[in-house]
């Protein structure tokens, strides 16, 4: 205890000032009323290299010995009166594990694990203080809780009787406690292997601290814990369940730039902490600043993001945006619950064309999101799923990939491959960032604030420029609508084109390997400045801006000219919208000037160019996303049916085969008529009730 004592008041960190750091900390949370230390271990084995071990090997009691001596100081130094409990957390142990490598040696032992968290569970009571009372006497008395077992009295101290002495349960002192899932790291695991996983529990305030989807690492008391082979017996069996009591969270991967919301941000942490990094130090902001003020930050940031990909520029700024995202607003007073500020990105084309890899790119700075394949998902898998606790035998709700990437990225490979019930539980989530469940008497709405980026290959492997988007990777129209940018990536044969690239491939395996751009922005800065962004700019409209908006939208309504063609629907309005707010945080400004909505505006007309074509016409038809067919498409289908009308009206045989109808209709129009179009345009006329298109391709006169 001395000892801890004195490295409390005398420990130093070499790079700041002379003062002890750990009384600084213990000034500023007399300030903010904590009631909890968090422990460098590292501070702790370089003061004292016997005290850290015995730390880490009999955490038991020395760290309640902590606790006191933590407690003993802080009354002395502020002069507090009455108890005083402040809890000590120690973290960054020297030695950080897996899930996979816990075992028997690691009992009774302070570890540190790295994972992934799946699943929370309710907040559950845990007693702490028992208080029992005799039934004759009315005698009572106080026993604690000791390793979570009860030392129950069994014979009254005053009355001298023998199993007299009752629970009551509204004097006994309760704690909160909840159950936690810690999964491996998908990066962590082995090849061809299956995650582990270990439970966990955490009391009092680190309750409701973490979300499925954080990534941390957990210092805590790895437990084993004896099961009877009957409740009625003392008999036990050979095999312990195991548990962590966690002590401390911490969030990991700084490369990953941080959310937000409230919601993630866990108990507070020592300043020293980088790698949970919610406040930034002076320096640390004084150059973000300093770089956001650079004329050229817009093409650095382009040049930052996937620097092994060679030019896609379009389509890497559209991604920034995606990770900037645009400014969280709340329109309940208007009627509507939630304003989408996340942005939806497809990717489709060509083979080989570094899909997966923007993809991967994306996904590695993300804050929390899921990587999945569209041919290994369930739509379970992706929303939510009902399975059994093995503790409590209760039905629960466990998190799919969506509900995990709440507040980040999910990316989606192979889009295209998913199977079509899969997908149809994508449109909820895509607009309302919701997901509602209703299974086993679950009945709940989950939130999926995550913005989805998914990559998709053409049905025939090579993309076919004489057909649309939709012909092309069979997607439903209504999903394609929710998409704010889709970009086409195609493999188009070009001899320069094609040097230049091989040149970049080659030098990428002769450079050293090290993830920075030419201009030196490494992927930690690139991760810093997001995240500094997204915490601290939410920019609103200028009126300037406002009226461009609205003047851009307009001219986009107008470009379809006289020929009824829908370029722009309200959906890319407010695309536009939340581009222009994310362009404005790139430039860490508080709002969004004319130059924003300028880009934002060529972003979307890039991207419906290439997405939105009508292939027959050459000009840009939104309906191709929205309904799947293009205007001109639905006008040759119209004017095809009016021909089948007359001919049906004219017919004198009870009914004719496709074959017949086709060669009558194309003797009376130059329309290149196919078994395609005479489908299309009899089922007009069935739904019209002129004609009865029978299973076997016959056409019957009604």
């Amino acid at each position: 205890m001395e000892t801890f004592r004195a490295f409390l008041n005398d420990f130093v960190v070499p790079d700041q000032t002379g003062q002890p750091f750990y009384l600084h900390v213990l000034d500023q949370m007399a300030v903010s009323e904590a009631r909890y230390l968090n422990l460098d271990a590292s501070h702790l084995r370089e003061y004292d290299l016997t005290l850290y071990t015995n730390m880490c090997s009999f955490p038991q009691e020395v760290v309640p010995m902590f606790d006191y001596v933590v407690s003993s100081l802080s009354a002395e130094r502020f002069g507090e009166e009455g108890d005083v409990n402040i809890q000590v957390r120690p973290f960054r142990l020297e030695r950080s594990i897996g899930v996979r490598e816990l075992g028997p040696r690691d009992i009774e032992v302070l570890v540190s694990v790295q994972g992934m968290v799946v699943r929370t569970s309710s907040v559950i009571p845990d007693l702490k203080s028992a208080f029992f009372c005799c039934i004759s006497c009315k005698a009572t008395e106080r026993v604690e809780v000791d390793r979570g077992r009860i030392a129950e009295p069994l014979v009254c101290k005053r009355c001298k009787v023998s199993r007299t002495m009752e629970l009551i349960h509204n004097r006994c002192i309760f704690a909160d406690k909840q159950m936690i899932k810690l999964q491996e790291n998908p990066e962590m695991i082995p090849e061809g292997q299956t995650p582990y996983s270990v439970l966990m529990f955490a009391y009092d305030d680190l309750v409701d601290s973490v979300q499925p989807g954080d990534r941390v690492e957990v210092t805590g008391i790895y437990r084993a814990t004896p099961m009877r082979v009957n409740p009625r017996q003392r008999a036990q069996k050979a095999l312990f369940k195991i548990h962590i009591d966690v002590i401390h969270f911490r969030k990991t991967d700084k490369r990953r730039f941080q959310r937000t919301d409230t919601a993630d941000q866990t108990a507070p942490v020592l300043e020293e902490d980088t790698e949970n990094v919610v406040n930034y130090g002076a320096n640390q902001v004084e150059r973000l600043v300093a770089l956001s003020r650079t004329p050229d930050i817009y093409d650095r940031l382009t040049k930052a993001l996937a620097p092994g990909i060679w030019e896609l520029d379009d389509t890497k700024r559209g991604l920034l945006c995606l990770l900037f995202g645009g400014a969280p607003k709340s329109l309940a007073a208007h009627g509507r619950a939630r304003f989408r500020s996340d942005l939806n990105i497809l990717l489709c084309g060509d083979p080989g064309t570094s899909k997966s890899q923007l993809l991967q790119y994306v996904h590695k700075i993300a804050p929390r999101g899921i990587y999945t394949s569209g041919k290994g998902s369930s739509a379970v898998g992706l929303t939510a799923y009902v399975t059994r606790d093995p503790e409590t035998r209760q039905l629960v709700l466990e998190s799919g990939a969506l509900v995990l990437s709440d507040g980040g990225v999910c990316c989606i490979d192979e889009f295209d491959k998913m199977p079509e019930a899969t997908r149809s539980v994508l449109h909820e989530a895509m607009e309302q960032q919701t997901i509602s469940v209703a299974k086993a008497g679950i009945i709940c709405s989950l939130n999926a604030r995550t913005s989805i980026l998914a990559a998709a290959n053409p049905r025939e492997s090579r993309w076919n420029p004489r057909a649309s988007i939709v012909d092309n990777i069979q997607l439903g129209p209504t999903l394609l609508s929710r998409f704010d940018l889709i970009y086409l990536i195609l493999d188009t044969p070009n001899e320069i084109l094609d040097r230049r690239l091989a040149r970049h491939i080659v030098s990428l395996y002769q450079e050293s390997g090290e993830d920075r751009t030419e201009d030196g922005m490494s992927l930690e800065t690139l991760s810093e400045y997001i995240s500094y962004a997204r915490k601290h700019f939410n920019p609103v409209l200028t009126n300037e801006a406002a009226l461009l908006l609205v003047a851009g939208y307009v001219e986009m309504r107008k470009a379809g000219g006289n020929k009824h063609t829908i370029t722009a629907t309200p959906r890319q309005l407010e695309s536009l919208i939340r581009i222009s707010e994310a362009l404005a945080r790139m430039r860490f400004s508080e709002t969004v000037d004319e130059g924003d909505v300028h880009e934002a505006l060529r972003l979307v007309r890039v991207a419906l160019q290439q997405a939105a074509t009508d292939p027959s016409t050459g000009l840009v038809d939104i309906s191709l996303l929205t309904t799947g067919q293009s205007t001109s498409a639905r006008s040759v289908i119209v004017a095809v049916s009016e021909i089948m009308r007359e001919i049906v009206y004219d017919m004198k045989e009870p009914a004719m085969t496709t074959h017949q109808m086709m060669t009558q209709v194309q003797s009376r129009t130059d329309i290149i008529v196919n078994p395609e179009l005479i489908s299309a345009a009899a089922s007009i006329l069935q739904r019209d009730g002129v004609l009865l298109f029978s299973e076997d391709q016959r056409i019957r006169r009604l």
